[in-house]
């Protein structure tokens, strides 16, 4: 059966429902971390860690794009040093035309914002830990293909993906990448990963860093998850 958008009104249901995926894992904080993407992908995570009770930390990736073409990504950068391009025709003249007009550095420079901000954890903290990476959608892969090659060199325990909605192409690149995947959906030709919610705002710093507090609140006092 083929699923139909949407399937999900936000991204915390959509996280409830990655729970259900994880409950394995669920009360072993002690080794098992959750890793949100920013911005999207902390909505989601704060719903599974609210279920499992696992802490959660942010792992700053941002795609690279042609600002005619915003939306379109044509490569992504990570922690590390780690840049990743879109595979295909073009793929060489991509990665040169955004190092010529500066389109990498300034998306690094955000990236290196945003770790700052939301405090994603040096790598040797994450190492021998068991983490499950999370976003809220994937279509082209390109920010969660870095995040993963990034979060590989801190050697962690083991490796999985967690998502709503990803692209069946995608998905079978991505799942080679990891240890584990669970993906909801996996549909043919993703080309827009807000059609599967009905609301798909796009969130601010605050309300990130709220997501965050919240989290770490009930990681620290567990009588106060589900609410």
């Amino acid at each position: 059966m083929v699923p139909r958008a949407p399937l999900w009104t936000s991204r915390r249901q959509a996280g409830l429902a990655l729970a259900e995926a994880f409950v394995d894992c669920r009360g072993h904080g002690g080794d098992t971390t959750l890793v949100a993407l920013p911005r999207g992908g902390v909505a989601v995570a704060a719903a599974m860690a609210s279920i499992l009770g696992l802490p959660l930390v942010t792992w700053s990736v941002r795609k690279v794009a042609d600002p005619r073409w915003p939306e379109l990504a044509i490569g992504a950068v990570a922690a590390g040093g780690v840049v990743v391009w879109r595979h295909g025709a073009g793929g060489r003249q991509r990665a040169t035309s955004a190092t010529a007009h500066g389109w990498l550095r300034d998306q690094e420079l955000e990236r290196q914002r945003r770790q700052r901000l939301f405090g994603d954890p040096p790598g040797d903290q994450l190492g021998g830990r068991h983490l499950i990476v999370v976003d809220d959608g994937i279509a082209t892969g390109m920010t969660v293909k870095a995040a993963l090659l990034s979060l590989r060199r801190v050697r962690p325990a083991s490796l999985a993906l967690a998502v709503p909605v990803v692209d069946r192409e995608v998905a079978g690149e991505l799942g080679r990448l990891v240890d584990r995947m669970v993906a909801l959906a996996v549909v043919g030709d993703l080309q827009a990963v807000g059609l599967w919610y009905e609301q798909f705002e796009q969130l601010s710093d605050h309300q990130v860093l709220a997501l965050l507090e919240g989290a770490r609140q009930a990681c620290d006092h567990p009588h106060l998850r589900h609410r």
